[in-house]
């Protein structure tokens, strides 16, 4: 429908309204796509290795194998239901935005000031804004006084802006000072805020480096096990075996090729590594996101609160008597002036006109001070406090001249007299000698340093006029040149070098001014002699110009940027191959959230939206938690790299027995069966593997850049398969043959029941043992396990000492053990057992020593 016009002073009528609103419908934003519940569900359950798991649990049914079907199943719905709840939970931000419209809204209708709901708000409105307010629709402001708007959730700018008359006013954003008249141009789907809603739901949510990598696992175990699995069962059919039994085999093989504990322990050490996240500050939403952060090489991050403090304050003042230097931290009222007693005195002076012309202020909540208002204007009001000024009586204000873009100064009219703030450059042309050579001086070193600059300046008089401050040469007396400074936090330096260290590079991507974000960057040492600073309406229009113009090691500020670039930024620098952590923390950040590989959230300052839509949100909004996530990513990957390890060298010792059994015509018995494959997978084996999980980082976890390998590679296959996993399988085929031999068993013979129940849980134990060795080996993938240390991994012992009670419960209760087909091994098998320990971490220690001295020569 066709916007018409109202009149500013009576608005629309309540009839009239009443029209619109059947006709263009409620002012909601549009629903959000959603993806139906149970087709999560269904996704999380008949993914790749699901559906292998109920090839094998539908083939162990059909070889009456029925505890073992019913167990793969409890495996299947188990990972199943965890991994629903965790994307169901995490994936829910777009909803996020429909909370921004406020719930009531001032408007006028039939001349009448009345309230009415959010929802109800039509074209053509008139509304009624005032500090405090979130504005409800896209507004043209018609009457304007003194008015702030803090538009960072949608631009990025952390100062507010101060829109005249004619001026255009967003959804979602906040009026922090002043008041004014406004009619609605745009409602519900055709606002701002809703073309960044869609952005969001577009931007789709890439990957993790994690899960490539365990789809790519789990395809290559579907095809082996599936492979070997047939071929052999085949095979040991051509060999003379009956149906039933090469179908025994074929499931057996399978069982034993699946790590049916893998999902659950990947998932489980994610999670302890959120925990330690959560630790560090660092609250993850989403689970793979922790090992995503590992592989970060580049991070995108605003410089608001994430490298400084988010507190601007007055460290400096010239005046003409002399400078003060302010010690102080925060808004806390106490702190300490130092200068000479008369300079001092002037400070005070030209602070108790300043606050004059500022509504901004510092208020107390709880038992810490915050910001209420422009964050200049709480500096200025903060800094009075300190030196013990007295607020101004507001009655005593007669006049009021508002900050605008193009004048650059606020002035007041306050018990008579003129005072005015404002750009040093906009009021020393007006000041007596233009305040002097060491006025000028005072700026040009506070602007060389990376200050902000206001200048405070009076006139005995009303030099206000219709609303307009009329000023002449020679007009006003300077009284004081502030220097302002948003500081730095004071462990950025070291983050960043550490950042460096891990060759990780960094991109300070702001709304912010582009000469206000540089020095920042320059003075936390984010930005190098060969570092680029530009603008976003510099950016190429081409994403592959783009992330070659941004890729370098020398850091990089982009300014002015708006929600689309934030989102080609992120897209350009993945498709070089980047692993992408972007920062954010208003509504317009949401979608470049979603698009990077890692969005990262401020906890503290940040939206709703933005919390949603990212995958971390730093509580306390410091970029050295950034770093912290970073290094326990790492670490979480070298872990999941050892249970992997751990994981595997074990199916190589289950699968031996099947394939002795097959190859042999079965004139070798089945040394272990496939509900002890299935007890040592899920049963023995989980507790150690969740312990490698926790591993603590190392201590050069962040030298040198994100890994270069793959989650399995030659180096992993090699020591699982052919150390490891070997070492292993031929201990346990000895121990089994031996002890079935020493039963007077030989070659092709049918054993007895209680001589092949007591080799089997020989064999049994030996695997059960031997892995236990193989997680103490499995702690580092270079160092001995004599270098690193037995009992630095408390968890690792405790789980160790569990898996021990298990095997006894596995092998020494009689309805267990006659349920999994093991007796209790004699003392000859326990030294087996035993012997197979020292063996395994002899093998280990010797190939991690001959590995060490090879790449050394």
């Amino acid at each position: 429908m066709p916007s018409v016009q109202a009149p500013i002073v009576h608005g629309l009528s309540a009839a009239e309204a009443a029209r619109r609103l059947v006709a263009d419908g409620p002012n909601e934003l549009p629903a959000p796509r959603r993806t139906p519940t149970w087709r999560i569900l269904a996704g999380q359950l008949t993914h790749l290795f699901a559906l292998m798991l109920w090839v094998a649990a539908g083939l162990a049914l059909a070889a009456g194998l029925a505890p073992l079907a019913v167990a793969i199943v409890v495996i299947i719905v188990l990972n199943g239901v965890f991994a629903f709840a965790q994307e169901y939970r995490a994936d829910r931000a777009a909803e996020r935005l429909r909370d921004l419209l406020p719930a009531r809204v001032q408007v006028i209708r039939d001349g009448e000031v009345t309230s009415v709901d959010a929802t109800q708000l039509v074209l053509d409105d008139l509304v009624v804004l005032s500090a405090g307010d979130r504005v409800s629709a896209d507004l043209r402001l018609a009457t304007v006084h003194a008015l702030a708007v803090d538009e960072s959730m949608l631009t990025g700018e952390s100062v507010p802006v101060r829109p005249s008359s004619g001026k255009q006013v967003f959804a979602g954003t906040f009026v922090v000072q002043g008041e004014a008249d406004a009619v609605v141009t745009a409602v519900a789907g055709n606002t701002r805020l809703a073309g960044i809603q869609s952005l969001t739901e577009s931007a789709a949510r890439p990957p993790s480096p994690l899960t490539v990598e365990l789809h790519r696992l789990i395809r290559v175990i579907a095809v082996i096990a599936v492979a070997v699995g047939i071929s052999l069962t085949v095979a040991s059919m051509l060999l003379g075996l009956s149906v039933s039994k090469a179908l025994l085999f074929g499931v057996g093989v399978m069982v034993a090729l699946v790590p049916e504990g893998l999902l659950p322990t990947v998932t489980l050490s994610l999670a302890r590594g959120a925990q330690r996240m959560a630790h560090g500050n660092a609250l993850v939403r989403r689970l793979d996101a922790v090992e995503t952060l590992g592989a970060t090489s580049y991070v995108c991050t605003d410089k608001t609160g994430t490298l400084t403090m988010n507190q601007m304050e007055v460290l400096e003042v010239w005046t003409p008597s002399g400078s003060v230097t302010m010690k102080s931290h925060g808004y806390d009222p106490e702190s300490t002036a130092e200068g000479d007693r008369a300079a001092i005195q002037a400070t005070a002076r030209a602070a108790a006109s300043a606050i004059a012309c500022i509504r901004g202020r510092a208020v107390r909540s709880k038992d810490r001070w915050v910001a209420e208002g422009d964050p200049m204007e709480v500096a200025v009001d903060v800094l009075a406090r300190r030196l013990g000024v007295p607020p101004v009586d507001r009655a005593t204000i007669t006049h009021r001249v508002t900050f605008t873009s193009e004048t650059r100064y606020s002035a007041v009219v306050v018990s008579g007299n003129t005072v005015v703030i404002g750009a040093p450059d906009a009021l020393m042309p007006y000041c007596r000698t233009n305040g002097g050579p060491d006025a000028t001086a005072a700026v040009d070193s506070l602007a060389s340093r990376g200050r902000r600059v206001l200048a405070v300046a009076q006139a005995s008089g009303v030099l206000v006029h219709d609303g307009q401050l009329e000023l002449s040469a020679d007009a006003l007396e300077l009284l004081a040149v502030v220097g302002l400074e948003d500081p730095p936090r004071t462990d950025v330096h070291a983050a960043l070098a550490a950042c460096r260290r891990a060759g990780v590079r960094i991109a300070v991507v702001t709304g912010d001014h582009a000469a206000t974000a540089e020095v920042i960057a320059r003075e936390v040492g984010l930005l190098g002699p060969d570092g680029l600073v530009v603008t976003g309406n510099e950016l190429p229009d081409d994403d592959e110009r783009l992330g070659e113009l941004l890729d370098r090691d020398d850091g990089v500020v982009v300014a002015r940027v708006t929600p689309e670039d934030k989102l080609r930024i992120a897209r350009a620098l993945r498709k070089r191959g980047h692993v992408v952590a972007m920062t954010g923390d208003g509504v317009n950040d949401a979608p470049a959230l979603r698009e990077a590989d890692v969005g990262i959230a401020m906890g503290a300052s940040g939206s709703d939206v933005a919390r949603a839509s990212a995958d971390l949100v730093l509580l306390d909004d410091h970029f050295a938690s950034i770093v912290t996530a970073i290094r326990l990513g790492r670490a979480t990957f070298s872990n999941v790299r050892r249970f992997l390890t751990y994981h595997l060298a074990d199916n190589v010792a289950e699968l031996a027995p099947f394939v002795a059994w097959a190859l042999t015509g079965s004139s070798i018995p089945l040394a272990i069966g496939v509900l002890q494959v299935l007890a040592l997978d899920i049963g023995t084996d989980v507790l150690p593997a969740l312990a490698l999980g926790v591993e603590r980082p190392g201590p050069n976890v962040l030298d040198g850049p994100a890994r270069h390998h793959r989650l399995v590679d030659r180096a992993l296959l090699v020591r699982a398969f052919g150390v490891l996993g070997l070492t292993e399988a031929v201990v346990a085929m000895t121990a089994f043959v031996v002890i079935l031999s020493g039963h007077g068993w030989h070659f092709g013979a049918e054993p007895s029941g209680a001589a092949l129940a007591v080799a089997s849980g020989t064999a049994f134990a030996v695997i059960a043992l031997m892995q236990m060795a193989n997680a103490l080996a499995c702690r580092s993938e270079r160092s001995t396990i004599f270098k690193v240390g037995f009992t630095t991994n408390r968890t690792l012992l405790l789980a160790l000492a569990i898996e021990l009670v298990l095997l006894a419960v596995f092998l020494g209760v009689p309805p267990v053990a006659d349920l999994l087909g093991g007796g209790w091994p004699s003392a000859q098998g326990w030294l087996f057992a035993g012997m197979g320990v020292i063996a395994l971490l002899l093998v280990d220690t010797s190939t991690k020593l001959l590995r060490r001295r090879g790449s050394r020569g």
